[in-house]
């Protein structure tokens, strides 16, 4: 059952983040699902749908890349890198067009093939700090 759940979650990553397949949030992501994300909690496809969307309006270009996986009976962890460029208004700023390179760390819990809970971790207000100093220094030099 473990390689089938990290298929699952390989197949996430890949599908729903760099393809940007919509339809595989549907197909592995259960209808009472419950996300732990970044200050906010979400519950079923329709509200990861809308995270995932200002995610990608703010980093249009975003990849992730799976840089390591364990999974044990109905549990998935994965470690990922994401880059990609701040190119579109998120996080409360305006589009900087600066580079983008963070890592994070997603637990899944699996039921049936599909995810049910999942939990991730990320330093967001680093990469807002980030972004906002090279905001500021842009705004200096107008």
């Amino acid at each position: 059952m473990s390689e089938i759940n990290r298929t699952v979650a390989l197949r996430w990553f890949e599908e729903v983040w760099n393809q940007r397949l919509e339809a595989t949030i549907d197909e592995l992501m259960a209808p009472h699902c419950v996300g732990h994300m970044e200050g906010i909690e979400i519950n079923g496809p329709k509200e990861f749908k809308q995270v995932r969307l200002a995610l990608i309006t703010a980093f249009p270009d975003i990849n992730l890349t799976v840089e390591g996986t364990v999974a044990e009976g109905d549990k998935v962890v994965v470690r990922w890198r994401a880059t990609g460029s701040h190119r579109g208004e998120g996080f409360g700023l305006a589009a900087t067009e600066a580079p983008v390179d963070f890592r994070g760390i997603t637990w899944l819990l699996m039921a049936g093939g599909r995810i049910v809970e999942g939990w991730d971790a990320w330093n967001q207000g680093a990469l807002v700090e980030q972004l906002r100093a090279v905001n500021d220094k842009r705004l200096r030099s107008a």
